[in-house]
């Protein structure tokens, strides 16, 4: 009887087990076709989003999550990885830190899809250390209609691999200049995630362009002087070193970003600024640690996804390791920094400060072109160099502006309010209509690029004249207060000076053009009635003819200047509709 009761007991055991995921495993093949082709060819968008649906499907610490479209029509995918299996990102802020990984902005560029592919998989078979208080996230493939309209040409200059993504979307975008004007879906599903995911860490993978040199691995840092504060120093003293010192002990060495084309890098070159308009810049204005792995395009592909891999993995080691630090810092930063005076903004090389850096590189030669007949470029990868070279990673803020008490747009510029609702900046709308003293900016000069860039027609040395004056609020207008976490990003799109502002977007460009006029032949004799009436202006008047040649012989430029003086001349025009109340 006992002899059968064990048996009996052996038997429900052996049935509640949970064998799925043993079944599951011998089902899926997870390795990758990087790793198939030898690191000669890299997934479809396709074979990505399938790989990641079985790991998730096999593997109880990964999560996958279907997110908003793209103007391709097919949706954003985001993948996380916790070990402790928990997934609610809203639950664990403050309490783990979380590195997002953003791959495939551009899908030529795709060392970073097959090294993440690869990462989150070692993760969830425990091939690699796990952390244990890191959460990772991924975007797969960021630019998916990039991704689908697949190639193997438009890289010209790339190594590898076989066929790949375009760097334009689906509708010939450069996802990593849209992280601002959000002129396409797939930032706007971004922002959800994002916000969702509010990264302590983030970093954008990329293949570079530009000069030759010794290295696979380059990196792109948040430009620290632009962070600023403690989140600046700790980027430049503790987190770059940290990971360069993590790759040299793997034998992976790495270098800044060479920003440098068509020239030598050996002449000294400056650090790239990654302004709002880029993914790191946005991820910035949220108090995220940023940074971007350029690997060198001359390299070997299977090179350049290993060493990719390598430095996802030293940025996790780094992350786990120092996770109090990032979480403590970012926390201040958002805490402080509504509460400070001023907000510096157009960032410039400082030159009186340089680095020098021990750059590995390869000698260069000036010969003709067999193709132009001119002088060309060429380097010998046989004559390589190590030599200390100038690098400018310094820079300092070109403007300022006192940060207010908050902005005020009125209901009729939709556009712009329907960004900040997207990116959760707090708003409160005005409960009945109201008149109230403002600062008011009068645009007084701009200069705007002669070719489009990225759909539109940018602005650019933007300057303003600020007065205070009387301004109309209506019922549902809204009031934007600084004290939130949306700070900083209100500062870089509501100034307009600022160099990626909604103003020199061109989202306020209806204000540039004057909508009334008047005619001459009617206007001559009520011009004349205005100067009689205030004799100071005349005065200015007269003394502008006799001072100004081309203004006194031309007749309408003088009517011209006497209309925009008067109450005839519409208050609309030229005036910047975000209004300002101080603190």
């Amino acid at each position: 009887m006992k002899k059968i009761l064990a048996l009996v007991s052996l038997l429900f055991a052996l049935t509640s087990c949970d064998f799925s995921n043993y079944i599951l495993e011998q089902d899926y093949d997870f390795t990758t076709v990087y790793e198939k082709t030898g690191g000669k060819e890299t997934a479809t968008y396709r074979e990505v989003i399938d790989y990641y649906k079985n790991l998730a499907a096999v593997y109880p610490r990964l999560d996958l999550q279907i997110m908003g479209e793209t103007d391709s029509g097919e949706p954003l995918h985001l993948v996380i990885y916790s070990n402790n299996k928990d997934f609610d990102l809203e639950g664990m802020k403050g309490k783990r830190t979380i590195l997002f990984i953003n791959n495939g902005i551009h899908p030529g560029e795709s060392d970073g899809i097959d090294a993440t592919m690869m990462l989150f998989r070692d993760l969830a078979q425990d091939s690699i250390p796990v952390p244990e208080n890191t959460v990772i996230a991924t975007i797969p493939v960021y630019n998916i209609g990039g991704a689908l309209n697949r190639n193997s040409f438009t890289r010209t200059n790339q190594n590898g691999p076989k066929s790949y993504g375009f760097r334009g979307n689906a509708r010939n975008f450069d996802l990593n200049r849209d992280f601002i004007k959000a002129d396409t879906r797939n930032t706007r599903a971004f922002y959800e995630i994002f916000h969702q995911v509010n990264p302590d860490v983030f970093i954008d993978t990329h293949v570079s362009n530009g000069a030759d040199y010794q290295y696979t691995l380059t990196h792109l840092f948040t430009q620290h002087n632009k962070m600023g504060g403690e989140m600046g120093s700790y980027i430049n003293e503790k987190m770059r070193p940290a990971l360069e010192k993590s790759l040299q002990e793997k034998k992976w060495e790495i270098t800044p970003y060479v920003n440098v084309f068509n020239d030598i890098p050996e002449k000294g070159f400056s650090q790239f600024l990654d302004n709002p308009r880029y993914s790191t810049g946005y991820a910035a204005l949220w108090n995220s640690f940023g940074m971007m792995i350029e690997t060198h395009m001359l390299k070997p592909y299977d090179n350049r996804v290993r060493g990719t891999y390598e430095v996802l993995r030293s940025m996790i080691e780094i992350t786990e390791k120092d996770a109090d630090t990032i979480r403590k810092l970012r926390a201040r930063a958002f805490e402080q920094f509504p509460k400070q005076k001023k907000y510096a903004f157009d960032f410039r090389i400082d030159s009186s400060k340089v680095s020098n850096l021990q750059f590995k590189g390869y000698e260069a030669d000036i010969e003709k072109s067999e193709v132009t007949g001119f002088d060309r470029l060429r380097y010998d990868t046989t004559r390589p160099f190590t030599k200390e070279i100038k690098y400018y990673n310094n820079f300092k803020p070109a403007r300022q502006v006192a940060l207010p008490k908050g902005y005020i747009i009125p209901q009729g510029w939709w556009p712009v309010l329907e960004l900040l609702e997207l990116n959760e900046v707090e708003m409160q709308k005005f409960e009945k209509d109201t008149m109230l003293v403002a600062e008011v900016y009068k645009i007084e000069d701009y200069k705007t690029r002669s070719s489009a860039y990225e759909g539109h027609y940018p602005h650019s040395g933007t300057k303003v004249k600020t007065v205070k004056q009387k301004v109309r609020i209506r019922k549902g207008d809204f009031f934007i207060p600084i004290e939130q976490r949306a700070a900083k990003y209100l500062m870089e799109t509501l100034e307009p000076e600022a160099p990626d502002s909604f103003f020199n977007w061109n989202f306020f460009d209806s204000v540039l053009q004057q909508k009334e006029g008047f005619s001459p032949y009617v206007f001559e004799d009520l011009a004349r009635e205005i100067l009689d009436d205030d004799p100071e202006l005349e005065d200015e008047f007269l003394e502008k003819k006799k001072t100004d040649r081309e203004f006194a012989n031309n007749w309408y430029a003088q009517l011209e200047w006497i209309h925009k003086r008067s109450d005839h001349y519409e208050i609309s025009h030229l005036r910047y509709p975000v209004f300002r109340i101080n603190r």
